[in-house]
């Protein structure tokens, strides 16, 4: 009888152990949680300059915030109990461990938003070790100091919640009445219906969001439904709204279609004597927010509005995807995306056909200068599929050309004004074929470091002074964001000095230069949900009869099709009667309309946007576009079931595509 009360009597004080150990570890992550919260808030309203306040998203952060600690806690619950029992010290020890990993794994989180104003997601899962490292190393945030810093950190967590199991003391009934508490406030949430935050506003929902958990439940949803899979699809041709109608072929290549793309171009043009050479400037980050006419920020491109006058000039493009992988193949082949962008489909890239390849068919000789590493995104085999007859990278710069500032010893290659002088070295000064000439920048990029800072420095102020006409209060704001407005006033000098230069060759007077953003960048918080896909699109030659300004939504999708059906009209070029296009044409109307549909890939793994004429499919939500890609929450059920419809017919072609390698029909070999 001795021995058998002695068990009853150590039972329930082992139980009221295990339930102080967790519970005092959790009220220490609950006001750490807040805390780090707190700090997040702060760095964010002190750095950023918002068109809102802290006071318009604090019921949101509430509730992010209080879900995410309730199911956390839950969920650490059950894993505590299902192993304290065999071990006290371990169950404790693995408490410890989580909870401050989890509490490390936020801070670090913090501060990537902090600089990004992005969360992190399943962008994560897209890119390999290899260029997650680059990234890193080129942000000078992986360096002893921080490291170290970490390290410390942790140790703190550790000893914080080592105490929380000492100070929090009460009865057994006390902590068996706090977890029925809790575990009925979580059954009691799990059962409410859920409040949808119609944010025009993508950083408003960013800020709001819980970290953490967006992170989680991005990883979740990769790793339970991640992969391309697709159901069953009907092809239909365009709708009335549309400019081109399309006849597609058969469901066993869900992209191929036949089309008649009218030529909106030639208009514009002096008729053409002889194939014109074409040049691209892909310019990294430029969103129309900063650029141009109409910029809502205040243009910081003297030159590139200079060059508007003489241009044609599409106030309201859009890019493909949020982020520079979209950029090639949006451009020269209005390619579906694949899981992870088209680029990631190496090496086994369905067949296909772009603006490079059809042009090579017809004479033309491509030539690409990038000054960083060609194969970061895969770029590389992308462009050497096209077959280009010179492909320079960061490789083949010559010894006199420094490489670009960097503040931990690693910078993604050349500044942009050395990326055109090396390019036009290496360019042959006689090029007998009509040329495709290609230039990618990379200056305007994290960490924002320009050449010649103080020149910059002193620039950026004149700007904000003489070109901006700012009062003194105004100024402050772009302060802010002066390294980042530095490299963009760069970028457009660069532009300057080569047209400056291209101008002395002979190929000049004969050339159509396109020059675009592959997006807007998102460390200046973004107006819209739309925004970071909003990027200057020009159209500049000699060849040009006139200049014109137009406000007809166009996109990266449409300058392939646009060209080819220009130079068709023009020189009877010999073009695909099958193609796989996903745009429609240039808009060259001088007021507002949208006549295009098209997905929009915000990040690799994140395809949650489509727009289709003037309604905005968001993350669920929908939205309506109106004049300067402005957008507003509608409540419209049948907008959003057509759009989700139409949405999820694109997925699963794109799934279908990227299981079976099905894009184009190759051609008949004889």
């Amino acid at each position: 009888m001795a021995q058998k009360a002695s068990i009853q009597s150590t039972l329930p004080e082992k139980i009221r152990i295990i339930l102080r150990n967790f519970w005092g570890m959790s009220l220490i992550f609950i006001g750490l949680s807040i805390l780090l919260r707190g700090i997040e808030l702060a760095l964010v309203f002190s750095n950023h300059v918002l068109p809102f306040s802290l006071q318009d998203i604090w019921v949101s952060i509430l509730i992010q915030d209080f879900t995410w600690i309730i199911y956390l806690l839950g969920l650490l619950l059950i894993i505590y109990l299902s192993l304290v029992f065999i071990s006290v010290r371990f169950g404790k020890w693995l408490l410890q461990t989580l909870f401050s990993l989890l509490l490390l794994i936020h801070l670090t989180l913090i501060f990537y938003f902090f600089r990004t104003l992005l969360p992190l997601g399943k962008d994560l899962f897209a890119y390999s070790p290899e260029d997650l490292m680059l990234t890193v190393q080129a942000s000078g945030q992986l360096n002893a100091l921080t490291i170290g810093g970490l390290l410390v950190f942790l140790v703190i967590l550790y000893g914080l919640f080592h105490f929380g199991t000492r100070f929090l003391n009460f009865s057994l009934k006390s902590y068996l009445a706090i977890s029925a508490s809790f575990l009925l406030l979580l059954i009691v949430y799990t059962f409410l219906p859920r409040v949808q935050n119609l944010y025009a506003s993508e950083v408003e929902a960013n800020i709001a969001l819980n970290k953490s958990r967006y992170l989680t439940e991005e990883s979740f949803d990769y790793y339970m439904y991640g992969g391309e899979y697709y159901f069953d699809f009907y092809l239909r041709s365009g709708t009335d709204d549309l400019v081109v109608e399309k006849e597609f072929l058969d469901d066993t290549y869900p992209f191929a279609h036949r089309a008649e793309y009218p030529d909106v171009l030639s208009p514009f043009f002096d008729s053409l004597t002889q194939a014109p050479n074409l040049v691209f400037i892909f310019l990294e980050s430029f969103g129309k927010a900063y650029s141009g006419k109409d910029a809502y920020l205040g243009s910081f491109t003297p030159f590139l509005d200079s060059l508007e006058q003489h241009s044609l000039v599409w106030l309201n493009a859009l890019s493909s995807t949020g982020r520079t992988f979209g950029l090639q193949p949006g451009v020269f082949g209005g390619l579906p995306f694949g899981e992870k962008g088209f680029l990631e489909l190496f090496p086994e890239y369905p067949y296909h056909q772009t603006l490079l390849s059809i042009l090579r068919d017809n004479g033309y000789e491509t030539r690409y200068f990038i000054g960083a590493d060609k194969n970061f995104d895969h770029v590389g085999p992308f462009i050497e599929y096209q077959e280009p007859v010179q492909f320079i990278d960061e490789k083949e710069f010559d010894s006199k050309y420094k490489r670009a500032p960097s503040n931990s010893g690693f910078s993604w290659g050349y500044a942009d004004k050395e990326l055109f002088e090396n390019s036009l070295e290496k360019l042959p000064s006689s090029l007998e074929n009509p040329q495709i000439l290609i230039f990618q920048t990379q200056t305007s990029h994290d960490p924002y470091l320009v050449p010649e800072r103080e020149y910059y420095s002193e620039k950026f102020e004149n700007h904000l002074e003489n070109y901006l006409n700012l009062s003194e209060s105004q100024k402050e704001g772009y302060r802010s964001y002066q390294d980042i407005y530095m490299t963009i006033l760069y970028a457009d000098d660069a532009v300057r000095d080569f047209f400056k230069d291209f101008k002395k060759r002979p190929e000049f007077e004969n050339s159509i230069f396109i020059i675009t953003g592959d997006h807007r960048l998102p460390e200046i918080p973004m107006s819209s949900r739309i925004d970071r896909f909003h990027v200057p699109l020009i159209m500049y030659s000699p060849l040009l009869s006139r200049q014109a300004y137009f406000e007809g939504v166009s996109s990266h999708y449409e300058i392939t099709p646009s060209i080819l059906s220009f130079l068709e009209k023009q020189l009877a070029i010999q073009i695909p009667e099958i193609v796989t296009w996903q745009g429609q044409v240039l808009d060259t109307a001088r007021f507002f309309q949208s006549r295009i549909a098209m997905p929009l890939m915000r990040n690799k793994n994140q395809l949650i946007d489509y727009i289709h004429g003037e309604i905005f499919l968001s993350d669920g939500q929908v939205f309506h576009v109106s004049e300067g890609l402005n957008i507003d929450p509608i409540n419209s059920p049948d907008d959003l079931n057509r759009m989700i419809g139409e949405f999820e017919e694109f997925k699963n072609k794109n799934g279908y595509m990227v299981q079976t390698r099905k894009l184009l029909p190759p051609p008949v070999e004889n």
